[in-house]
């Protein structure tokens, strides 16, 4: 028998950032947010540790998302960027032909 994988979810940085200031500036257990959340609960203690790391300053959470970010929208350019060479190389081979 087969299970079928659920996709994975993903959560915003916001979203991070505010379940993690409910269990530490607003007193509400890890367990209770995490319910109340609807996540689970190791997932809000990793991101109270990740939260730790980055600092309670008005950029937290922007570390490691924002990499991540910023490499997607990278990759995405370099695909584009290479869509636009080979077609420019076409265009050039045709060209030098047609000048022929």
């Amino acid at each position: 028998m087969e299970t079928e994988k659920k996709p994975r979810k993903t959560y915003t940085r916001e979203f991070k950032v505010e379940a993690v200031r409910l269990t530490t500036e607003g007193g509400i257990k890890v367990a209770q947010a995490a319910r109340d959340l609807g996540i689970n609960e190791n997932t809000l203690h990793i991101w109270r540790r990740q939260f730790r790391q980055w600092g309670a300053g008005p950029t937290a959470g922007k570390g490691d998302l924002t990499l991540a970010e910023e490499n997607r929208r990278l990759r995405k350019d370099n695909a584009t960027l290479r869509e636009e060479r080979d077609f420019l190389k076409k265009a050039a081979v045709w060209l030098a032909k047609e000048a022929h």
